[in-house]
């Protein structure tokens, strides 16, 4: 099993900055891919950036210039920085885990990001 624990979420003005951090641990193997989520009320939950444990990136178009996801492979936390919000932006995050070969995928429980004046 793996667990997995976020931190970072709140409130922030338009324009404003926040950054999410993510931890794993348990049975979490070396070859994964994390990522974040996110679900905004009445809205299907949908992909914000995801990172290889090699090191490659991809991002939701709508995020990419703004946002930010890095990794600590040795530390098994995942960021997500977060630039230039908006209030759509507004949403439950979730940390995302999936193991690559012996499969798995993991979440966590969530954490509340709203963007408001």
């Amino acid at each position: 099993q793996v667990q997995l624990v976020e931190s970072g979420g709140g409130l922030v003005q338009p324009g404003g900055s926040l950054r999410l951090s993510c931890a794993a641990s348990g049975s979490i193997f070396s070859i994964n891919v994390m990522g974040w989520y996110r679900q905004a009320p009445g809205k299907q939950r949908e992909l914000v950036a995801v990172i290889f444990s090699g090191g490659n990136t991809d991002y939701a178009d709508s995020v990419k210039g703004r946002f930010t996801i890095s990794r600590d492979n040795a530390k098994n936390t995942v960021s997500l920085q977060m630039n230039s919000l908006k209030p759509e932006d507004t949403a439950v995050y979730y940390c995302n885990l999936v193991r690559l070969g012996v499969g798995g995928t993991y979440w966590g429980q969530g954490t509340q990001v709203t963007v408001s004046s």
